[in-house]
């Protein structure tokens, strides 16, 4: 008589594969990202942003915690499918309820997430993880029970103390996540700890081009619901091309390296942190500008307003800013046209203002190809350099 004995949930940290499952679980937050889109278009004001950032912060550490076990646990296994179905339909739940979040669908937004939060960390506790992993998710796990009262009396009010209670909660559970979960005397460290780091860098990327992909979404159904004259599609092709430009910037040279420094790296779990970390301001700064091209679009002539140029020249300063810290911490370098753009972007924010926004969205537009240009023609010359050195090899 044989006994079959049930295969361990852990992933080959050597695996970078994405499995089809985990690319459906990913359009949930498709939907996600544009419910949070079209919440900020249609409440800006201070209230509103408070608001959306709230809403955005939970629905990323949803996505990234889940992305973080899908990078610790087998994808073959019927019980990580599991997983990761049972908090895709919750995750669809959550997102549905973001446009009514902060009125009659506060207590769907709140059960769902935390659901996702404390369910998937007690499941992770339960598959087999190393010691340095075990502790860690038990810290976490503390972290999130921590903050779930204030989830939870927040859902409770109907007034301004639910945003209060709930951007109480959404620092703490960020902090959580910036600085992995720390106790009294009880720190991560993961020198030399195996992880699936490839395959951590691989969700972030996809989840970066599920934030492109909105703002390509928001562009057409800017352009679809405008006058369609000539000022629409010129400002809709703005908006497209800096799109590209933002594709460019993170795909042609600095993507590249960022994996090639977690494969050589002697510390993996720390530089795929860094990278989530560095993803969540960059997709914060997608998302303002969706909604900076949107209202470009929407109202291209006059002048242009200080929210409208917050959002055009924030959303390239977000991004920008969280690539610079992340290519100085990891990589060890930041390219000149880092700094140059976050200087121009922000003296171009207050000298367009007597401006027409269509002109504010092309000196944007501007800023992003110059680093593209750059980017382009410094990645040319290495890969130059590289080939040369093959031929003489």
């Amino acid at each position: 008589m044989t006994t079959s004995k049930r295969r361990p949930l852990r992933r080959d940290p050597h695996d970078p594969h994405v499995s089809p499952l985990e690319l459906f679980f990913d359009l949930v937050y498709v939907f996600g990202i544009g419910q949070l889109v079209h919440h900020l278009v249609e409440h800006l004001t201070w209230t509103g942003l408070a608001q959306t950032l709230v809403l955005y912060v939970a629905v990323f550490l949803a996505w990234s915690y889940t992305a973080w076990a899908g990078s610790l646990t087998d994808p073959d296994q019927s019980a990580v499918r599991m997983m990761l179905l049972v908090i895709m339909v919750l995750g669809l739940f959550m997102n549905v309820a973001v446009p009514e979040a902060f009125t009659e669908a506060g207590w769907l937004f709140v059960a769902t997430y935390l659901t996702i939060q404390i369910g998937r960390t007690l499941w992770l506790l339960t598959t087999g993880l190393d010691d340095v992993m075990r502790r860690h998710f038990q810290r976490a796990l503390v972290w999130l029970v921590a903050t779930a009262p204030l989830w939870i009396v927040g859902a409770m009010d109907d007034g301004p103390i639910r945003l209060v209670l709930w951007s109480v909660a959404t620092v703490i559970d960020l902090l959580g996540l910036l600085a992995a979960h720390p106790l009294p005397g009880k720190r991560f460290h993961s020198e030399r700890l195996d992880f699936a780091a490839e395959h951590q860098f691989e969700r972030a990327r996809l989840f970066f081009i599920i934030a492109l992909g909105e703002t390509v979404l928001t562009t057409g159904s800017a352009v679809a619901n405008a006058p369609l004259g000539p000022m629409t599609l010129f400002t809709g092709a703005v908006a497209v091309i800096g799109t590209v430009a933002v594709w460019w910037v993170y795909f042609r040279r600095s993507e590249p390296r960022a994996v090639s420094q977690v494969i050589a790296g002697r510390d993996p779990v720390r530089t795929s942190r860094y990278a989530i970390n560095t993803l969540f301001v960059m997709v914060a700064g997608l998302l303002a500008i969706a909604v900076g091209d949107e209202l470009v679009i929407a109202h291209p002539t006059g002048h242009t307003d200080a929210v409208t140029n917050a959002f055009l020249f924030g959303g390239p300063f977000l991004f920008f800013a969280a690539q610079t810290w992340y290519m100085r911490a990891v990589m060890s370098e930041v390219p000149i046209s880092r700094p140059v753009a976050l200087v121009t972007l922000v003296v171009l924010a207050v000298a367009t203002l007597a401006a027409p926004p269509y002109l504010a969205g092309c000196a944007a537009l501007a800023v992003v190809l110059g680093v593209a240009i750059a980017d382009g023609r410094r990645a040319t010359a290495e890969e130059a350099r590289a080939a040369s050195v093959d031929t003489e090899e």
